[in-house]
């Protein structure tokens, strides 16, 4: 789950982590309010869950009241587009107006878990306000690594290098205790991410998180609830919400073929199979070990709701749940939702045979595929074939007006 940066910074905040004065504001007249309470120059920050916000307009200088109200109305409504969102960008709802810091350097502080060694790793630099893989690409030897062993936590030895290399000696007492409070909300909230970018040393000498990121674990949130109750609602899809509440895994993506498979790992297989077939996956829904149909009839209403759809692929695997159960399911559940588009079915694992007579015998008309590559071939194929007679039957329409 991820968090505002204005959330990000609530939470830093409660640590005595220090960050600029601000507010979060949802209307433009109240961006400008605030502005006049903080005086000026101000920073106008789009509350959005994506990354490069700066580089797509999303964060700008105000340093008159013209410039508040100006800036205020012009991203409020704005839909931002960033390498993170693709061509369709987020929608900006609310601003985070906070006072103008007077930097003298900026640097990168973070800390991820590093999936090669399973620990908290810190990650710094001193070329701060840069992404950091462009840091990475362009500077490698300006990137510092701290593994961190979490039975025994960010170890003041390891702060002092940290210190030392990012020439914070002027600092130390208050880096120091900057570093280890990082530490502790990294592991006191579950995090999966934690960044600041930048970190800045301001003239006049001390630190300031002028920028944070945070990301909670998923998995951990149901011992975070004071973290799960900040969850935007109106930033996820609303079919992605629906699926949710569900008990499905649904995100959607920009291809034309719609995917239901059960298990997450199957789902990614199912999807680069189809690449390698030519074929685009419009989606990655995971119906779970069960695959009931209930789970399928969702399933199939949720995917179909995309008008990109133009073929969907049943991938399931009889592990948990036996072939026979769920291809009995796929026929219920398409008795309940009426589908016009080609649908391909491939099972595999426990009664298979059965399964596959099964939906041979029913009468509906699907294809059934006997193995994944083929499977793949087909669906992609019959997408493709779809997309290019609509192509077509759109231009004889315009011809025809």
């Amino acid at each position: 789950m991820k968090l505002h940066e204005y959330q990000a910074k609530e939470v830093l905040a409660g640590y005595g982590i220090p960050v600029p004065e601000g507010r979060v504001t949802y209307f433009p007249d109240d961006a400008w309010m605030v502005s006049m309470e903080l005086g000026l120059p101000v920073v106008l920050k789009a509350q959005v869950l994506t990354g490069g916000r700066g580089k797509a307009g999303g964060v700008k200088i105000a340093r008159t009241s013209d410039e508040v109200r100006q800036i205020a109305q012009e991203l409020f409504g704005k839909k931002l587009v960033t390498k993170q969102t693709g061509p369709e960008g987020v929608k900006i709802r609310k601003l985070l107006v906070e006072k103008a810091a007077d930097i003298e350097r900026e640097l990168y502080f973070s800390i991820v878990i590093d999936r090669t060694t399973s620990r908290p790793t810190v990650i710094a630099s001193k070329r701060g306000g840069m992404s950091i893989e462009e840091v990475a690409e362009k500077y490698p030897e300006d990137i510092i690594k701290i593994p961190i062993d979490p039975a025994v936590g960010f170890l003041p030895y390891q702060i002092r290098r940290l210190k030392y290399d990012l020439d914070l000696m002027a600092q130390e007492k208050e880096a120091a205790k900057i570093f280890s409070a990082l530490y502790k909300v990294f592991v006191e909230k579950d995090c999966s991410l934690l960044e600041l970018n930048p970190l800045v040393v301001l003239k006049s000498g001390h630190l300031l998180a002028v920028d944070a990121k945070m990301d909670i674990d998923d998995n951990a949130l149901y011992r975070r609830k004071e973290i799960s109750k900040m969850r935007d609602l109106t930033e996820i899809d609303p079919d992605e919400l629906e699926a949710r509440f569900s008990g499905l895994n649904f995100i959607k993506l920009t291809g034309n073929i719609g995917c239901m498979v059960n298990g997450a790992g199957l789902a990614m297989t199912t999807m680069d199979v189809i690449k390698l077939a030519g074929g685009e996956p419009a989606n990655f829904l995971d119906v779970g070990g069960e695959a009931t149909p209930e789970t399928i009839a969702k399933g199939f209403e949720i995917i179909t709701r995309d008008p990109k759809v133009k073929a969907i692929f049943i991938n399931i695997f009889g592990g948990i749940v036996r072939c026979d159960k769920v291809a009995n399911g796929i026929l219920q559940a398409l008795k309940k939702v009426e589908v016009k588009i080609p649908v391909v079915i491939r099972l595999t694992g426990m009664n298979r045979e059965e399964g596959m007579e099964i939906l041979k015998k029913s009468g509906l008309k699907f294809y059934v595929a006997n193995d994944l590559k083929e499977a793949a071939k087909m669906v992609s194929e019959l997408a493709n074939s779809s997309a290019v007679e609509e192509k077509k039957n759109t231009k004889e329409e315009k011809k025809e007006k």
